[in-house]
């Protein structure tokens, strides 16, 4: 028997929320780290009805991250027993877990509980500023407390999550980050980037077609020197800010 973290975290939100999570849950678990595009190729992750698994991803405009979900459908889940766990900038999580579900479902894993949690937004961070807080770290704690009981006593709920078919449409976004001056061509960037959209040789270019705007390379740029145009940032911040207006719920399943 072994406990597994599976966490896609461009920004850290996502996996923040994962470990809040998994530290009343279990002392410790193989980590595997969803934005490693070595998991498209090469040997194929096996697991066990014996085995536990989290499997956290954030919402990309309601969906499950493309590359995330592409490095589940790939594994054997085995019958593993495994919690949900979704993250979202205070918008909508919309089918995320709905598909989270299938994907892993398909892929023989066997969900057992699940989590849609707010963290702060990843490119819009005026939203959800602070969160997870103390009143969501609180809530996550005690939802998995409860999660471990039902483990031990062996209770395999059926889920029944939110979402629909067909699943909400989503291209991806028109906004893609940049170097900027301060790029010193260190080639972080290109070392966190899940979808090699940037050349390690020449981290100033973009592949524009690749990106999905996770924002794992502003993020991680030890000098700063990544960002999307502040004047799309501020019309994208305007058009969301009725949405994401007011303190969002975690909803617990």
């Amino acid at each position: 028997m072994a406990n597994y973290q599976l966490v896609f975290s461009p920004t850290g939100g996502t996996q923040k929320v994962a470990d809040l999570l998994a530290q009343p849950l279990w002392k410790d678990a193989e980590e595997i780290d969803l934005m490693d595009q070595a998991l498209e190729e090469g040997p194929v992750q096996t697991f066990s009805s014996e085995d536990c698994c989290l499997v956290a991803v954030p919402s990309f405009g309601g969906r499950v991250p493309g590359p995330a979900r592409q490095r589940l459908a790939r594994m054997h889940g085995g019958k593993a027993r495994t919690i949900l766990v979704v993250v979202y900038g205070n918008r909508a999580y919309d089918d995320t877990l709905l598909e989270l579900q299938e994907t892993l479902t398909t892929a023989g894993f066997q969900p057992v509980a699940a989590v849609a949690a707010v963290a702060k937004h990843s490119i819009l961070r005026q939203f959800a500023a602070g969160r997870p807080d103390q009143m969501d770290t609180q809530e996550l704690a005690n939802f998995a407390g409860d999660i471990r009981r039902r483990l031990e006593e062996g209770t395999v709920p059926v889920l029944t999550l939110p979402g629909k078919y067909p699943y909400r449409s989503y291209d991806g976004l028109p906004m893609k980050p940049h170097s900027t001056g301060g790029c010193t061509g260190c080639g972080q960037c290109a070392k966190v980037c899940p979808v090699g959209a940037i050349d390690p040789a020449a981290p100033q270019k973009v592949d524009e077609e690749k990106c999905i705007t996770c924002m794992a390379c502003v993020a991680r740029c030890p000098r700063k020197a990544r960002r999307v145009r502040p004047l799309l940032l501020f019309l994208a911040g305007r058009k969301m800010r009725k949405a994401c207006a007011g303190r969002k719920p975690n909803q617990l399943f």
